[in-house]
């Protein structure tokens, strides 16, 4: 039996939110850098196959690191933010405030966490506001001409990183009380990640010094 859920409420899957356009490039950059280290290690001769190799250990883990590995998991007692080369774990108490500005941030404990899965975007965010401007203008018209009718929107005309901030900050507000919502920001860095990059870098480093 879990300590971190009270078995007197349900326990809910995670609801995740990432960049489909951060996988997609990761996707197109890890196929790229397979065609060409690729084609270096069969073609190459020398150290070439082996600086290939090298560059692949050192690039792979970085291009998953910030495309595909990014996410957040949220559920009603807490949220996990997957960074590159951290997991944030915040349970919902400790959460101060969930924030959009020039990016998406969570504020924990007098700490600031980036949010890499919620990409901000000043354009989308700048097209969200006329479109809401004309559609209160609108409004406004219909008030002043009861005969016409306004149809509403299907949904809040929000950037959607602004609408995944606010829908995280609801869930913080509505969970922070939760007794399995509870405890202290824990982060974990990921050296699965960060171990292989590293030594290929140094791979590369002394491979093209020996050249």
């Amino acid at each position: 039996m879990s300590s971190q859920q009270p078995t007197d409420e349900p326990v809910y899957d995670d609801r995740v939110y990432r960049s489909s356009m951060g996988v997609v490039s990761g996707v197109l950059l890890l196929a790229l850098t397979a065609w060409l280290c690729g084609d270096a290690v069969v073609r190459g001769s020398g150290n070439t196959p082996w600086i290939a190799l090298a560059a692949a250990l050192c690039a792979v883990p970085l291009i998953v690191a910030f495309t595909i590995r990014p996410a957040v998991f949220a559920n009603d007692d807490r949220m996990r933010v997957r960074n590159p080369f951290r997991i944030i774990e915040l349970p919902w108490a400790a959460v101060d405030a969930v924030r959009s500005g020039y990016s998406a941030e969570v504020l924990a404990e007098g700490s600031k966490y980036q949010l890499w899965s919620v990409p901000v975007s000043l354009r989308e965010r700048k097209k969200a506001n006329r479109q809401r401007l004309r559609y209160e203008g609108a409004r406004d018209r219909e008030d002043r001409s009861p005969g016409e009718k306004l149809r509403a929107p299907a949904e809040p005309m929000r950037a959607s990183a602004d609408r995944i901030v606010d829908e995280l900050q609801r869930l913080a507000e509505r969970g922070a009380e939760r007794p399995g919502a509870q405890g202290s920001v824990r982060v974990h860095w990921s050296y699965e990640i960060i171990a292989p990059a590293v030594a290929g870098a140094l791979l590369l480093i002394v491979l093209i010094a020996l050249r």
